[in-house]
Protein backbone atom coordinates (compact mmCIF):
# COMPACT_ATOMS: atom_id res chain seq x y z
CA UNK A 1 0.00 0.00 0.00
CA UNK A 2 1.34 3.40 -0.98
CA UNK A 3 2.25 5.66 1.92
CA UNK A 4 1.05 9.25 1.59
CA UNK A 5 3.71 11.79 0.69
CA UNK A 6 3.99 14.53 3.30
CA UNK A 7 5.78 17.61 2.01
CA UNK A 8 7.83 19.44 4.67
CA UNK A 9 8.68 23.04 3.84
CA UNK A 10 12.42 23.56 4.02
CA UNK A 11 14.61 26.41 5.26
CA UNK A 12 17.75 28.23 4.20
CA UNK A 13 20.75 27.74 6.45
CA UNK A 14 23.34 30.47 5.92
CA UNK A 15 26.85 29.35 6.90
CA UNK A 16 28.44 31.74 9.38
CA UNK A 17 31.99 30.45 9.02
CA UNK A 18 34.07 27.51 7.85
CA UNK A 19 35.19 27.15 4.25
CA UNK A 20 32.11 28.80 2.73
CA UNK A 21 30.90 31.75 4.84
CA UNK A 22 27.59 33.07 3.55
CA UNK A 23 26.88 29.85 1.65
CA UNK A 24 23.20 28.85 1.61
CA UNK A 25 22.06 25.28 2.29
CA UNK A 26 18.60 23.78 1.94
CA UNK A 27 17.59 21.87 5.08
CA UNK A 28 14.90 20.94 7.56
CA UNK A 29 15.38 19.68 11.13
CA UNK A 30 15.38 15.89 11.14
CA UNK A 31 12.69 15.76 13.85
CA UNK A 32 10.09 16.65 11.22
CA UNK A 33 11.25 13.83 8.95
CA UNK A 34 11.27 11.25 11.73
CA UNK A 35 7.87 12.33 13.08
CA UNK A 36 6.23 11.85 9.68
CA UNK A 37 7.95 8.48 9.22
CA UNK A 38 6.87 7.28 12.69
CA UNK A 39 3.30 8.36 11.88
CA UNK A 40 3.24 6.16 8.78
CA UNK A 41 3.84 8.79 6.10
CA UNK A 42 6.62 9.21 3.59
CA UNK A 43 8.38 12.55 4.26
CA UNK A 44 9.59 14.74 1.40
CA UNK A 45 11.57 17.94 2.01
CA UNK A 46 10.38 20.82 -0.17
CA UNK A 47 13.31 23.14 -1.03
CA UNK A 48 12.71 26.84 -1.51
CA UNK A 49 12.23 27.91 -5.13
CA UNK A 50 11.06 31.22 -6.53
CA UNK A 51 8.57 30.52 -9.35
CA UNK A 52 4.93 29.83 -8.62
CA UNK A 53 4.42 27.15 -11.27
CA UNK A 54 7.34 25.22 -9.85
CA UNK A 55 5.91 25.52 -6.35
CA UNK A 56 2.48 24.40 -7.52
CA UNK A 57 4.08 21.35 -9.15
CA UNK A 58 5.73 20.52 -5.82
CA UNK A 59 2.40 20.78 -3.98
CA UNK A 60 0.58 18.72 -6.61
CA UNK A 61 3.10 15.93 -6.06
CA UNK A 62 2.47 15.58 -2.31
CA UNK A 63 -0.65 14.61 -0.38
CA UNK A 64 -0.33 17.19 2.41
CA UNK A 65 2.01 19.87 3.70
CA UNK A 66 3.80 20.70 6.92
CA UNK A 67 4.88 24.34 7.11
CA UNK A 68 7.89 24.11 9.38
CA UNK A 69 9.27 26.61 11.89
CA UNK A 70 12.01 29.12 11.24
CA UNK A 71 12.73 32.83 11.00
CA UNK A 72 10.32 35.63 11.94
CA UNK A 73 7.62 36.56 9.43
CA UNK A 74 8.15 39.91 7.67
CA UNK A 75 5.52 42.29 9.15
CA UNK A 76 5.15 44.06 5.81
CA UNK A 77 3.24 40.96 4.67
CA UNK A 78 0.39 41.82 7.02
CA UNK A 79 0.65 45.60 6.69
CA UNK A 80 2.80 46.51 9.72
CA UNK A 81 6.17 48.20 10.01
CA UNK A 82 8.90 46.29 11.90
CA UNK A 83 9.07 46.99 15.62
CA UNK A 84 12.32 47.19 17.56
CA UNK A 85 11.91 43.58 18.72
CA UNK A 86 11.31 42.13 15.27
CA UNK A 87 13.81 39.31 14.65
CA UNK A 88 15.84 38.07 11.67
CA UNK A 89 13.96 37.96 8.36
CA UNK A 90 14.41 35.67 5.37
CA UNK A 91 12.59 37.10 2.33
CA UNK A 92 13.13 33.91 0.32
CA UNK A 93 11.36 31.84 2.98
CA UNK A 94 8.49 34.31 3.23
CA UNK A 95 8.01 34.36 -0.53
CA UNK A 96 8.11 30.58 -0.76
CA UNK A 97 5.71 29.99 2.14
CA UNK A 98 3.18 32.40 0.64
CA UNK A 99 3.28 30.50 -2.65
CA UNK A 100 3.01 27.14 -0.88
CA UNK A 101 -0.07 28.29 1.02
CA UNK A 102 -1.68 29.72 -2.12
CA UNK A 103 -1.10 26.47 -4.05
CA UNK A 104 -2.22 24.27 -1.16
CA UNK A 105 -5.45 26.21 -0.77
CA UNK A 106 -6.12 26.07 -4.51
CA UNK A 107 -5.49 22.31 -4.54
CA UNK A 108 -7.34 21.65 -1.25
CA UNK A 109 -4.33 20.00 0.38
CA UNK A 110 -4.27 19.41 4.16
CA UNK A 111 -1.88 21.74 6.00
CA UNK A 112 -0.21 21.54 9.39
CA UNK A 113 1.60 24.77 10.29
CA UNK A 114 4.14 24.59 13.13
CA UNK A 115 5.36 27.67 15.06
CA UNK A 116 6.36 30.08 12.26
CA UNK A 117 4.13 27.88 10.09
CA UNK A 118 1.12 28.95 12.17
CA UNK A 119 2.11 32.61 11.96
CA UNK A 120 2.72 32.75 8.19
CA UNK A 121 -0.48 30.78 7.58
CA UNK A 122 -2.48 33.38 9.50
CA UNK A 123 -0.69 36.30 7.85
CA UNK A 124 -0.99 34.87 4.33
CA UNK A 125 -4.74 34.44 4.61
CA UNK A 126 -5.61 37.86 5.99
CA UNK A 127 -4.68 37.88 9.69
CA UNK A 128 -1.81 39.53 11.52
CA UNK A 129 0.81 38.88 14.22
CA UNK A 130 2.17 40.34 17.42
CA UNK A 131 5.82 40.99 16.57
CA UNK A 132 6.79 40.29 20.17
CA UNK A 133 4.98 38.83 23.16
CA UNK A 134 5.70 42.03 25.11
CA UNK A 135 2.98 43.63 22.97
CA UNK A 136 0.35 41.33 24.53
CA UNK A 137 -1.20 42.75 27.68
CA UNK A 138 -1.14 40.21 30.51
CA UNK A 139 1.34 37.83 28.84
CA UNK A 140 3.35 36.40 31.73
CA UNK A 141 4.19 32.79 30.79
CA UNK A 142 7.73 31.96 29.62
CA UNK A 143 7.15 31.17 25.97
CA UNK A 144 10.85 30.80 25.09
CA UNK A 145 11.88 28.00 27.40
CA UNK A 146 15.42 27.30 28.54
CA UNK A 147 15.35 23.52 28.66
CA UNK A 148 15.69 20.53 26.36
CA UNK A 149 13.52 20.79 23.22
CA UNK A 150 11.33 17.80 24.13
CA UNK A 151 10.48 19.12 27.61
CA UNK A 152 6.93 20.43 28.08
CA UNK A 153 7.18 24.03 29.25
CA UNK A 154 3.62 25.17 29.93
CA UNK A 155 -0.01 24.10 29.70
CA UNK A 156 -2.35 24.77 26.79
CA UNK A 157 -6.13 24.57 26.84
CA UNK A 158 -7.73 23.16 23.69
CA UNK A 159 -11.12 24.46 22.60
CA UNK A 160 -13.96 21.95 22.60
CA UNK A 161 -15.57 21.28 19.24
CA UNK A 162 -12.34 21.77 17.28
CA UNK A 163 -10.46 19.24 15.19
CA UNK A 164 -7.50 19.74 17.50
CA UNK A 165 -9.63 18.78 20.50
CA UNK A 166 -10.47 15.49 18.80
CA UNK A 167 -6.74 14.79 18.45
CA UNK A 168 -5.30 16.07 21.73
CA UNK A 169 -8.15 16.36 24.19
CA UNK A 170 -8.98 19.25 26.50
CA UNK A 171 -5.58 20.14 27.95
CA UNK A 172 -1.97 19.47 26.99
CA UNK A 173 1.47 20.54 28.12
CA UNK A 174 3.75 21.71 25.34
CA UNK A 175 7.26 22.93 24.69
CA UNK A 176 7.57 26.58 23.68
CA UNK A 177 10.09 28.47 21.51
CA UNK A 178 8.44 31.61 20.15
CA UNK A 179 8.45 35.36 20.76
CA UNK A 180 5.71 36.17 18.22
CA UNK A 181 2.05 35.12 18.20
CA UNK A 182 -1.24 35.41 16.34
CA UNK A 183 -3.03 38.73 16.88
CA UNK A 184 -6.14 38.97 14.67
CA UNK A 185 -7.36 35.77 13.05
CA UNK A 186 -7.54 35.36 9.30
CA UNK A 187 -11.11 35.11 7.93
CA UNK A 188 -12.52 31.59 8.13
CA UNK A 189 -10.28 30.59 11.06
CA UNK A 190 -11.06 30.07 14.73
CA UNK A 191 -8.96 29.74 17.86
CA UNK A 192 -8.27 26.08 18.64
CA UNK A 193 -6.04 26.42 21.70
CA UNK A 194 -4.89 29.10 24.12
CA UNK A 195 -2.42 29.45 26.99
CA UNK A 196 -3.43 30.66 30.44
CA UNK A 197 -2.06 34.14 29.74
CA UNK A 198 -4.25 34.53 26.68
CA UNK A 199 -1.70 33.79 23.93
CA UNK A 200 -3.25 31.97 20.97
CA UNK A 201 -1.54 28.58 20.74
CA UNK A 202 -3.44 27.05 17.81
CA UNK A 203 -5.85 28.01 15.06
CA UNK A 204 -7.75 26.00 12.51
CA UNK A 205 -9.78 26.66 9.40
CA UNK A 206 -13.47 25.99 9.80
CA UNK A 207 -13.52 23.98 6.54
CA UNK A 208 -11.09 21.29 5.49
CA UNK A 209 -7.96 20.30 7.43
CA UNK A 210 -5.83 23.40 7.92
CA UNK A 211 -4.36 23.64 11.43
CA UNK A 212 -1.62 25.83 12.86
CA UNK A 213 0.02 25.20 16.25
CA UNK A 214 2.48 27.42 18.08
CA UNK A 215 4.61 24.73 19.75
CA UNK A 216 6.96 22.11 18.26
CA UNK A 217 5.39 18.62 18.45
CA UNK A 218 8.13 17.16 16.24
CA UNK A 219 10.68 17.88 18.97
CA UNK A 220 8.51 16.11 21.53
CA UNK A 221 7.86 12.97 19.46
CA UNK A 222 11.57 12.12 19.31
CA UNK A 223 11.39 11.16 22.98
CA UNK A 224 8.31 9.02 22.52
CA UNK A 225 5.49 11.51 23.13
CA UNK A 226 2.60 9.56 21.64
CA UNK A 227 0.07 12.36 22.12
CA UNK A 228 2.09 14.71 19.94
CA UNK A 229 2.75 11.96 17.44
CA UNK A 230 -1.04 11.82 17.10
CA UNK A 231 -0.93 15.15 15.25
CA UNK A 232 1.25 13.62 12.55
CA UNK A 233 -0.81 10.41 12.49
CA UNK A 234 -3.95 12.45 11.89
CA UNK A 235 -2.27 14.32 9.04
CA UNK A 236 -1.20 11.01 7.49
CA UNK A 237 -4.72 9.60 7.96
CA UNK A 238 -6.31 12.61 6.28
CA UNK A 239 -3.77 12.39 3.46
CA UNK A 240 -4.59 8.71 2.94
CA UNK A 241 -8.24 9.55 2.47
CA UNK A 242 -7.46 12.34 0.06
CA UNK A 243 -9.83 14.64 1.99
Amino acid sequence: MRKPLIGIVGNLLIDQGGMFPGYERAYVNNDYVQSVAKAGGSPVILPLISDYEGVKTQIEAVDSIIISGGYDVNPLIYGDEPSQKQGFLCPERDEYDLMVIKAAMELNKPILGICRGLQILNAALGGNIYQDLSQIEGCYIKHVQESRPEVAGHSVEVVKGTKLYDILGEKVTTNSFHHQAVKDLAPGFKVAAISKDGVIEAIEKEEGFVIGIQWHPEMMTRKGNELMLGLFKKLVQISNKGD
